[in-house]
């Protein structure tokens, strides 16, 4: 089973590389090429963004009918055409249908990846193995957007803006090549309408609860990057070149972490590792909030502690989330659940920058004990789940 899986971790490092060589030069590539505002392209990207919402919709509607790695294709197909119509962008037009184009093909992709890892579940497998399954396309995901990203800023030195294009669009091609060797989920496709509907879904509440806290707990997994260098820079007497570190070891360990943090919690429920999660990051946000009153000469030594409170929560809630949301998801309807399930990422997302600057308005400390409370909120609701989830979990899949 395991070569079986080489063409999917190749496909996925294939596509996070090419991701991350682009993401330092997402916003310069159009100053520097089309020679657009920066406020315009903030604002074109912005519109793209909202535009390719609706796609997870689209894409439950018919998930149950057509083969998950069918669609992770056609949405490597998109982006790739769509990096490749990048060089030709000049006007805001252009630009907005490109990256039009290529949200729409991203937000497909994230709304039927998980979908292809949950299929290759093979009958009568230990339910935990998924546990891993996704934790090893985590670390692949960190692993190489990280080195992507390494690359992508050395791209920016020399001002190597086309060429980073030009490869990320073959990166999205190639990727497509190898998830077609990829074995399919071996389910056969509904073709009819799927009983019940979005109006199923709308009454399964334990789902629906599950989708709302993983929300919250995926705030706190991007407030990091939001909030700490802002936090750095304006409130905390802290060195700026903190920033670096803090940021790339989260990453190092994210991309190393994932499948040992999944064996250390194995013996606790989905649900329960969640509700650990819950916890180390709560204390990480009121470690952040007190770091106000921490002496200058034991701030970076604070800070870098209390960031591991913050690894271990990521560490554990990136496997688990994916793989409980799969599990408790029912077999018929499963793919049309995790395009759903994918919301909550993207809520967070549009959410943690304004959730963070309106609150920082009223004080360096007020966003982390928001972050806090919220995050209590969700540990105590997921904790609630832990019977229903778990009677979902006994359900072959």
């Amino acid at each position: 089973m395991r070569r079986r899986l080489f063409p999917l971790a190749g496909a996925l490092a294939v596509d996070m590389l090419g991701s991350g060589l682009f993401l330092p030069i997402s916003l310069l590539f159009f100053t520097d090429v089309a020679g657009l505002p920066l406020g315009t392209i903030g604002l074109l990207l912005s519109a793209a963004a909202i535009v390719s919402l609706p796609v997870p919709l689209l894409v439950g509607h018919v998930a149950d009918r057509y083969r998950p790695t069918d669609r992770v294709i056609l949405a490597q197909l998109m982006q790739g055409v769509a990096f490749a119509a990048y060089g030709w962008a000049r006007t805001p037009l252009t630009v907005f249908l490109v990256a039009t184009l290529a949200a729409v093909g991203q937000r497909l992709f994230w709304s039927s990846f998980f979908s292809v890892v949950a299929g290759l579940a093979e009958p009568g497998e230990d339910s935990r193995h998924a546990d891993r399954r996704y934790a090893v396309a985590g670390m692949i995901q960190m692993a190489a957007t990280g080195a992507g990203a390494l690359l992508g800023g050395l791209a920016v030195t020399y001002g190597w803006y086309r060429p980073i294009v030009w490869l990320n669009a073959a990166t999205f091609l190639l990727s497509a090549v190898l998830l077609l060797l990829t074995p399919r989920d071996t389910r056969v496709p509904v073709t009819g309408t799927t009983t019940g509907g979005y109006r199923a879904m709308l009454r399964d509440r334990t789902y629906l609860l599950l989708i709302a806290v993983n929300t919250i707990f995926a705030l706190c997994s991007v407030f990091v990057g939001v909030a700490v260098p802002v936090y750095l820079v304006d409130a905390l007497p802290a060195p700026h070149w903190l920033i670096g570190p803090l940021l790339t070891a989260n990453m190092i360990l994210l991309a190393s972490g994932q499948a040992l943090a999944v064996r250390l919690v194995r013996p606790l429920s989905r649900a329960r590792g969640l509700a650990l999660a819950g916890v180390l990051w709560i204390v990480w946000a009121l470690v952040y909030a007190a770091a106000l009153r921490v002496p200058a000469a034991a701030l970076v030594p604070y800070l870098l502690l209390g960031m591991i409170f913050y690894a271990a929560a990521d560490l554990i809630h990136a496997p688990l989330s994916n793989a409980l949301s799969a599990a408790a998801a029912p077999p018929a309807q499963r793919g049309r659940y995790l395009a759903v399930y994918q919301y909550s990422f993207a809520f967070a997302n549009i959410l943690a920058p304004t959730f963070f600057t309106a609150l920082h308005a009223r004080g360096p400390a007020v966003p982390w004990l928001a972050l806090a409370a919220l995050a209590a909120v969700a540990t105590t609701a997921i904790w609630s789940l832990n019977d229903p989830l778990k009677a979902r979990e006994k359900i072959k899949i």
